[in-house]
């Protein structure tokens, strides 16, 4: 099977990313739910998912039709679903990495009570303030037979979904982008743009740290330096922590993950 991203990931194998994290918890009693984005599938969260298991989490990375339902929908009959069948026994704490619609669709299951027990979270270009090209789906009058149902919900108005959710209740880490690949879409997007979501948009309130990184929206998840910071937050609740070098956590091509850099 051919992986998205692999293309391009294959170019940096030589790169090493070391990045050291406070207070590290012991990822072998960790459980991590990855979740893809819109129009995407789990393949696309595959280096994503190795990276975490190859540092020692119990990783379920899951596989939902994002484009055929409501977000509200995805998240109670695809998502939850799916994550009762990752592990026999519901683990006391579940933490999620997520990539774009994932993060929003945590945010629902959060928000319907269904996660009582959920750890960190770590949002990867998440439109959490909606997205400008929601806004022209529905400003240019675009049939709704021709687009996902949930893309009509992330729209930036008030009373939008992402809007109506609010602040989380739990901890969690955003990473944006600021590169663009697509200079006709990030035409149609205020400021700086991955492609899809403005840095603005992916900015939450109440987030325990942010990260701005010069990446693009549909490879990010692929960056070593974004796994690398990932795990830095699933184990400190920081992207930047400074401490001894035994702490960290450094990937590179002995762990088998020929990631790219964009």
């Amino acid at each position: 099977m051919k992986w998205p991203g692999l293309a391009v990931a294959s170019l940096s194998m030589l790169s090493t990313v070391s990045i050291a994290c406070e207070s590290p918890t012991d990822p072998a009693q960790e459980h991590v739910v990855v979740l893809h984005g819109l129009g995407r599938s789990a393949a696309s969260m595959f280096f994503m998912a190795k990276g975490l298991e190859r540092a020692g989490y119990d990783v379920c990375n899951i596989d939902y039709t994002s484009s055929a339902a409501s977000i509200e929908e995805l998240a109670a009959n695809e998502v939850l679903p799916a994550i009762e069948r990752c592990w026999t026994l519901r683990p006391e704490r579940i933490h999620f990495v997520t990539h774009s619609l994932g993060g929003i669709v945590v945010r629902q299951l959060v928000a319907d009570g269904s996660l009582p027990h959920i750890g960190r979270v770590v949002m990867l270009g998440p439109p959490n303030q909606g997205s400008e090209l929601a806004d022209t789906l529905v400003a240019w009058e675009i049939p709704e037979t021709l687009h996902p149902p949930a893309a009509r919900q992330l729209t930036t108005g008030g009373d939008s979904l992402p809007r109506r959710l609010g602040p989380p209740p739990f901890e969690v880490g955003v990473i944006a982008g600021d590169r663009s690949v697509n200079p006709l879409l990030s035409r149609l997007i205020p400021g700086p743009d991955d492609g899809k979501v403005s840095v603005t948009a992916a900015k939450l309130e109440g987030m325990q740290d942010f990260l701005l990184l010069h990446t693009t929206h549909t490879f990010m998840m692929n960056r070593r330096e974004v796994i690398a910071r990932t795990i830095c937050f699933l184990r400190s609740g920081a992207f930047r922590s400074v401490t001894p070098a035994n702490a960290g956590v450094h990937l590179n091509s002995r762990h088998g993950l020929p990631l790219s850099r964009e």
